[in-house]
């Protein structure tokens, strides 16, 4: 295993819920010179400046401000498919202990059966008063529960068949209790896990993820096979880059990363792509003395407007790479394969963002740093994926491009990639944010 797919498992297992993934960002961050600012505070930014701010515990954006000079971005996502736990998510039925729970994004169901899973996210305590309640990061360090599979002898066309019902067929065993059990048991096994009192729990938003880490494999050790490839693999792209791209001296212009939460729902919520805070940092940043060129007596929107047009962003997200046992799936000339590299994301129906002129730009980047990179779109008689970068391109008007690394198994418990293309992508983040 080479040292750079290391440092990507790391952080994959430092990351079991959105919460843990700004968590484990914002670390990193600090231990390169950023400095952390508030949302709802002053900020008081200098030219030079390394500067990041966490939006209600799920999304992150990072960024350092230059001399006058371009602005270029780079945006993955937080977030990826589980189960979520319900609200007095305890139930029982003849002395098994379950937890109700819904999916979160567009799930493989049947590969999170019979596996261990583990509990990651916030509970939320009481505060000081009402509007400032206390917020508990968890992640309970061990399996917890498991989603038991039906056996073939009682499911005799499981292997014909294999539809599953999400309330019905996928609630995790968390405990025996062999009599009755107390009404509220989740509660006070919660409370036990937390080391808090019951009484103080005031909400949660709790996660399953699978307890088996990631790991290599392959004859010559070339795939990674882990949880949350999707999109974590593009998070830590887009860290790696910015703290290379800014290791030497920050750049001129404005350089940032947005790492938004809610993709896989759409991202049209307060905190993620489909939301004003991308345009409100940018607006923040541009209005700020040490992103004006004093040459210029232009007004701060119109410094942002100006930026905007002549700005860049590289939208980073997983894409299908050609899988060997259905390779009918895949569009008969344009088929991106593990190991080939960065694939650059096309869709005429702007499911992914992108022009000509982007997909040049990226090229000729690519060209120039000797990146591997190959391209992707999908069918004509099939829908693919969406991701972020049409969403907040629409909302803050700057030419942007879809790439990310090649997987198998997209939105499994575990997906599978080819380990040099994470190093590809990594370098074209830092040549976008050179």
């Amino acid at each position: 295993m080479t040292y750079e797919t290391k440092e990507l498992l790391d952080f994959i297992a430092s990351a079991p819920s959105p919460c843990h993934t700004v968590t484990a960002s914002a670390e990193k961050l600090r231990r390169a010179g950023f400095e952390e600012l508030e949302l709802g505070g002053a900020w008081q930014l200098s030219r030079g400046g390394r500067y990041f701010v966490r939006v209600y515990g799920t999304t992150l954006l990072a960024f350092t401000v230059g001399a006058a000079g371009p602005l270029r971005m780079a945006a993955a996502h937080t977030d990826f498919p589980c189960f979520r736990l319900k609200p007095a998510a305890g139930l029982v039925r003849e002395g098994y202990g379950l937890l109700n729970v819904e999916t979160y994004g567009g799930l493989i169901l049947r590969s999170w059966l019979d596996r261990p899973l583990g509990l990651a996210g916030k509970v939320v305590l009481r505060g000081e008063d009402a509007f400032h309640p206390e917020m508990r990061l968890v992640d309970f360090g061990r399996p917890l529960v498991t989603i038991p599979s039906l056996a073939i002898h009682m499911d005799r066309e499981v292997n014909k068949e294999g539809a599953l019902n999400p309330q019905k067929d996928m609630l995790p065993l968390a405990a025996l209790f062999g009599g009755e059990a107390e009404e509220d048991w989740w509660m006070q096994a919660l409370a036990e896990l937390a080391g808090v009192p019951a009484e103080d729990i005031l909400s949660y938003e709790l996660s399953t993820y699978p307890w088996e880490q990631g790991c290599t494999l392959g004859l010559a050790e070339d795939l990674v096979s882990s949880p949350r490839l999707d999109n974590l693999t593009s998070v830590w792209a887009c860290l790696e880059g910015l703290v290379a791209a800014t290791k030497d001296g920050v750049p001129d212009g404005v350089r940032l990363v947005a790492l938004f939460d809610n993709e896989e729902v759409g991202s049209r919520t307060k905190q993620g792509a489909g939301s004003a805070v991308l345009m409100e940092v940018l607006r923040r940043i541009y209005a700020s003395e040490a992103a004006a060129d004093t040459k210029e007596s232009a007004d701060d929107g119109a410094r942002l407007s100006a930026a905007l047009a002549g700005g860049f962003l590289l939208s980073v997200d997983v894409a299908h790479g050609l899988h060997p046992n259905h390779m009918s799936k895949s569009d008969p000339a344009v088929r991106p394969v593990l190991g080939g590299g960065v694939v650059i994301k096309q869709a005429a129906s702007q499911a992914y963002a992108g022009d000509a002129e982007a997909v040049a730009i990226v090229r000729a980047l690519c060209e120039e740093r000797g990146i591997a990179h190959q391209d992707f779109v999908n069918r004509s008689d099939s829908r693919g994926g969406s991701t972020l970068g049409s969403i907040a391109s629409a909302l803050v008007p700057v030419r942007t491009m879809d790439v990310g690394v090649p997987i198998l198994a997209m939105h499994s418990a575990r997906e599978t990639m080819g380990a040099a293309d994470e190093m590809a992508l990594t370098a074209l983040v830092q040549a976008v944010l050179e």
